[in-house]
């Protein structure tokens, strides 16, 4: 379907740090090289990726992520109505939302315009916990996907795990979702030099990359390095829980071995000279650092969230109350971190282990190669 008459827009809230922005970024140069008219559509002016300069970007507002659930809510339909105009003034034919909020607001915009175009959303997480707290931001967001969600035309899940969720406990029809995993640039990765000086050579260096919110749970890698006098954990992000966590480490007397870097475009420097990589998450759709981690052959220790980590890490056997070994490093239970201190302590007492997961993580990262998985997206948002 290459002809000038699909005209394809992305929309999502920033090109900030983060697994679906990055796959968004692949994403723009993927559609302009094969001939598409491709328009990103932001909420926030903060790029960190690069995308081609001949992209052309649109804002429908230019706000911040720590407004007040209350106000997101009151300004879904103004941002529908603006997207909505957007759209007929583009003449756009095929409209893809990444993310929950701005699914919502392309779902919506419908309701303003008589313009035609197809409808695809992306869902990237695993609703039911990530909007399970129990708490009015919680409620609110689950009526908005079970009223919203099947209004789509299609939904683009990124693991099995958040698309039978939906299904479940959304009741969004199954005919509807299409599961294509994150994509990853192997030879990109693979031709990045690793940054050995900040790794000090007498400790078992950890690495973990995300944003600090509550659902990412660096709280529990840094109660979990607690009492290992060999390891130092080394923290790549930032986020609202970033005082509270720099907090925490002052108070458990730990400066000396957690290590914040903030955010960094290029986190492959640090993975490849780690000896492993640590993820607390408490709910996830299907996480991209753990295949960044991969990319740069690094063990991984990670809680066996919903969803994505046991998908990725092929877990074969039973779900158990303990540390679970797979081919490509540990899954431990969710919120436990007597039990990640358990997999920290198998880590560092079987370097035999760790030096085959180093093998078959590179071995198993070829399964998510960057350009047939575009190709995916590329062929379900059109089709």
């Amino acid at each position: 379907m290459k002809n000038e008459y699909t005209k394809i827009a992305i929309l999502i809230f920033s090109l900030a740090g983060g697994g679906a922005e990055r796959v968004v970024s692949y994403l723009l140069p993927f559609l302009k090289n094969k001939g598409f008219d491709v328009h990103l559509i932001l909420m926030n002016e903060t790029i960190s990726y690069d995308i081609p300069k001949d992209i052309p970007i649109h804002f429908i507002e230019n706000s911040w992520g720590n407004e007040s659930g209350l106000l997101k809510l009151v300004k879904l339909p103004i941002l529908a109505y603006k997207y909505a105009k957007l759209l007929k003034s583009l003449e756009i034919t095929h409209s893809f939302a990444m993310l929950t909020r701005s699914s919502y607001i392309n779902i919506l915009s419908r309701y303003f315009t008589s313009h035609k175009f197809k409808l695809i959303i992306s869902e990237r997480s695993h609703p039911s916990m990530q909007y399970g707290y129990g708490n009015l931001q919680s409620k609110i967001n689950n009526w908005l996907i079970k009223r919203l969600y099947p209004k789509a035309d299609k939904i683009i899940c990124n693991s099995i795990g958040n698309g039978e969720d939906l299904i479940n406990n959304y009741n969004i029809p199954k005919q509807k979702i299409t599961v294509i995993n994150n994509p990853i640039n192997i030879e990109a990765i693979e031709a990045v030099e690793k940054e050995q000086e900040i790794f000090k050579s007498n400790t078992f260096n950890l690495v973990t990359i995300g944003r600090m919110d509550k659902g990412k749970n660096h709280e529990l890698l840094i109660r979990a390095v607690e009492g290992f006098s060999n390891i130092h954990l080394y923290i790549l992000g930032d986020g609202v829980l970033r005082d509270f966590l720099e907090g925490l480490v002052i108070d458990k007397n730990l400066k000396d071995r957690v290590t914040f870097l903030g955010f960094d475009n290029n986190p492959f420097k640090y993975l490849k000279a780690a000896d492993l990589f640590v993820f607390g998450s408490n709910h996830e759709g299907f996480p991209n650092v753990l295949l960044e981690a991969m990319c740069c052959g690094l063990p991984i220790l990670s809680t066996n969230c919903k969803s994505g980590p046991d998908e990725i890490m092929q877990l074969t056997t039973p779900i158990t109350d303990d540390i679970m070994l797979t081919d490509y490093g540990i899954l431990s239970p969710v919120e436990n971190v007597e039990l990640f201190k358990k997999g920290l302590s198998y880590c560092l007492e079987h370097p035999d282990y760790l030096a085959q997961c180093r093998i078959n993580v590179k071995k198993r990262i070829q399964d998510f190669k960057r350009e047939p998985i575009l190709e995916l997206y590329t062929a379900h948002i059109l089709s």
